[in-house]
């Protein structure tokens, strides 16, 4: 609280002692016009011995113009925000004016939304109008992390094929949405891997479940560590666990890479990934209309 009030009057006086200090800079300034039989004095500066430089007085319309732009600031700390907790007297802030344009645009949107909310998400993905809608709530909040395209980016995944972390249901397309996904890919090397050699025999291996290049002997002293260490999130298989959110390693399919490189690395160093939830702040409806435009992805073929 203290700290708080600290910076506020901070702020008050620096704002208000920088405009009295202009508002004497001005007065000082204007009262140094010369009278009409007054020598105007040079500025000791000389040039080719002919040319001097003058010290003439600002001119009165330039001094009335910072005198304007002074007032200006005035009026505004007063009519808005500006000083500290004082609120002006039009009572304007941005908190005000964007829960303004909110009601505005759910007053106008929201039976729009309402209307889709109560259709299974499966038909609204048929549908091209909520379609449409859906993709306009997709570009403003997901483009950043998965493309304008959708097709993802190392760390962010393709929501156009058909593979899904925690599965590609409609009912698991909105859950994601709504409440966000942690996924975690622990280091190995804290999990049970002991040397840079099993991380590379490992590695090999889970290149060997794709069908990658890969050095069969390594592979094959990879997988009994892989049964060792991996198998409780990837299966036995390595064809993952979508309840745990662990993905499929025999599909081709790389969140942040195939590379030998890029799966070392995710094996030693593991992976943290985090898609945010975005229930609380668009809501149900608009959720539901999201998940129908993603869903509708997968779809195409």
């Amino acid at each position: 609280m203290f700290t708080s009030q600290f910076w506020e009057w901070f702020i008050i006086i620096l704002t208000v002692g920088g405009i009295l200090a202009c508002f004497g800079l001005i007065f000082w300034l204007g009262r140094q016009h010369s009278k009409p039989d007054e020598k105007v004095e040079t500025m000791g500066h000389v040039w080719d011995e002919t040319l001097e430089e003058y010290n003439n007085p600002l001119p009165r319309w330039w001094l009335n113009m910072f005198y304007l732009t002074l007032w200006f600031s005035i009026i505004y700390l007063i009519l808005y925000p500006g000083l500290g907790s004082f609120a002006g007297i039009l009572g304007w802030t941005e908190l005000k004016q964007y829960q303004q344009e909110m009601d505005a645009a759910e007053t106008r949107y929201g039976p729009i939304y309402a209307k889709y909310a109560k259709e299974p998400i499966a038909a609204l993905a048929e549908d091209p109008d909520a379609v449409r809608l859906g993709h306009r709530l997709y570009m403003t909040y997901c483009t950043i992390c998965h493309g304008s395209d959708a097709g993802g980016v190392p760390g962010y995944p393709n929501l156009r094929d058909d593979d899904w972390l925690y599965g590609g249901s409609p009912d698991a397309i909105k859950t994601t949405i709504m409440n966000g996904r942690q996924g975690m890919m622990p280091s190995a090397t804290n999990n049970g891997l002991k040397s840079e050699a099993e991380s590379n025999q490992v590695t090999q291996y889970v290149l060997s479940l794709s069908g990658e290049q890969h050095d069969q002997a390594a592979a094959t002293e990879g997988q009994k560590i892989f049964g060792r260490v991996c198998f409780a999130c990837h299966g036995m298989e390595g064809k993952g666990m979508q309840a745990l959110g662990a993905p499929n390693l025999t599909d081709k399919i790389w969140l942040y890479g195939g590379s030998e490189a890029t799966i070392k690395e995710s094996i030693v160093n593991g992976r943290q990934g985090k898609m945010p939830g975005h229930g609380e702040f668009l809501g149900d409806a608009k959720v539901h209309l999201l998940t129908a435009y993603v869903y509708s992805l997968s779809l195409e073929k």
